[in-house]
């Protein structure tokens, strides 16, 4: 692992929607050592410390419950186990993973009884579609979901148990927008689905995976306190997306980007950027804060929630470049990839790298 101490990051507050608030200030140098964290703090966005570099591609990242975080190389299909002050340690190879263009292995989940099953759950594209398997890290894969169509982009892939025990899964329209609106397609939805990999009970049609539609390509999910619901979604030329998600509804797309569609039926969502200043990707919520990774943005997004409403985004832009997922770990800190290796991004010496903000 390459020491990183002496590398300053500049965290700046911009205002880069309108109305958005503005504020500067400097971070410490970022170090391989970690700081103690408090899980009812709040995550401390100048004191970046960075737990690893030299990770290709990070994508899904989930905590283990004895320690440790697991982290999906999306171009390698190979997953990482990252624990501070340690160099990281290969743990699984996720077979039959084809990474082309925005594809390959995406999202990770750690089962909620994982202390009992010891499952894993990985979204990752193969060779004829993009499609969830579970498995032990000492045992072979096993196939829960497919069919979710692929291409080279609008995969879709993050997952995430939410706090009825149900697996929640982003997926991408794949380019054919059509496929958000038919609710037989899989592609432009949330899905809801049992840890078996079945659609849950209680979805809006019964014997449907189907959560909500009318989505283009879903990469962050995240619940608050009070079990309310928030996704990212990437969107076209005009608007990405923060929508606060309910059973049953329809988010627009490709009618619809951005607001306007509640007067044909659709849901708007509760924020919306350019996809120059977002392309929002992983999201989190810590307290009254919902945090967002932006990729073209290369900012980190803080957006003010309370009792389900979101305010305005402020931005706090370390000098990381492209963001891809952020996630609050069981004490409080927030763990943020960087995804400069992606084929998009510029490239600097040590990406991509993950970084550790604890919580005070």
């Amino acid at each position: 692992m390459r020491k990183f101490i002496g590398f300053a990051i500049a965290v700046l507050m911009i205002g880069a929607v309108a109305g958005c608030g503005s504020d500067s200030g400097a971070g410490p140098d970022i170090v391989t050592s970690t700081a103690p964290s408090t899980p009812s703090g709040v995550p401390d966005l100048a004191a970046g410390e960075e737990i690893v570099d030299g990770i290709d591609v990070p994508w899904g990242l989930a905590f283990l419950p004895e320690g440790g975080v697991l982290v999906a190389e999306r171009d390698t299909g190979r997953i990482m186990r990252v624990v501070s002050g340690r160099e990281p340690e290969q743990v699984y190879q996720v077979p039959g993973v084809v990474a082309r263009g925005e594809g390959g292995l995406l999202g990770l989940a750690v089962a909620a009884d994982y202390a009992e099953t010891r499952y894993v759950y990985a979204y990752f594209t193969a060779a004829d579609d993009n499609r969830i398997v579970r498995f032990r890290l000492d045992g072979q894969p096993e196939v829960i979901f497919a069919g979710i169509a692929k291409a080279g982009n609008h995969n879709g892939g993050r997952i995430a148990f939410g706090p009825d025990g149900m697996l929640y899964v982003g997926t991408g329209d794949a380019g054919q927008g059509a496929s958000s609106q038919d609710p037989a397609s899989p592609n432009g939805k949330i899905l809801r689905l049992t840890p078996d990999g079945a659609p849950a009970p209680g979805n809006p049609t019964s014997g449907s995976p189907v959560y909500s539609l009318g989505h283009r390509n879903v990469q962050g999910l995240a619940w608050d306190r009070a079990g309310r619901f928030f996704a990212a979604e990437f969107g076209q030329n005009a608007f990405d997306e923060i929508n606060l998600i309910e059973p049953g509804r329809n988010y627009g797309w490709p009618i619809v980007e951005g607001n306007g569609g509640t007067e044909r039926g659709f849901t708007d969502p509760q924020v919306i950027w350019k996809p120059s200043e977002a392309s929002p990707s992983g999201i989190a919520i810590s307290g009254d804060t919902l945090y967002v990774a932006a990729l073209r943005g290369e900012r980190l997004w803080t957006v003010p929630l309370h009792d389900g409403t979101l305010g305005t985004p402020q931005a706090q832009v370390p000098d990381l470049g492209r963001l891809r997922t952020v996630a609050i770990a069981p004490d409080g800190a927030l763990w943020l990839t960087t995804s400069n290796t992606d084929g998009r991004g510029d490239v600097r010496a040590g990406d991509d790298r993950i970084i550790r903000f604890p919580a005070r």
